[in-house]
């Protein structure tokens, strides 16, 4: 029989978790978008975070080339963001308009 806490450690050894940072510039992004395009921007931080940097079930979502990608959080309103393999960390450089995004 397997302990508790052995059991989480072995959850966190087959479930990686990656680190999400946002960038001061993306915060600013974030803080100019309507409430439901802020709650999008959480869900999507969230499954960063519990998926990776590929997140193909995200409306429009590319690959911008060098580790970059990017996803529609609405029609008007996407991020971007950039992935660190070697220490599983994605940092979300934008998050804004799509008239302003940077690809």
């Amino acid at each position: 029989m397997t302990s508790t806490l052995f059991q989480g450690i072995l959850k966190g050894v087959e479930n990686k978790v990656y680190q999400v940072r946002v960038t001061k510039k993306a915060t600013k992004g974030l803080e100019k978008m309507p409430q439901d395009q802020q709650i999008r921007f959480h869900r999507l931080a969230q499954y960063l975070r519990e998926n990776g940097p590929i997140a193909k079930t995200w409306p429009n979502f590319s690959d911008l080339g060098k580790n970059k990608y990017h996803c529609h959080l609405s029609y008007s309103w996407v991020a971007c963001w950039t992935y660190e393999k070697e220490i599983l960390t994605i940092e979300v450089y934008y998050a804004g308009s799509r008239e302003n995004a940077p690809y």
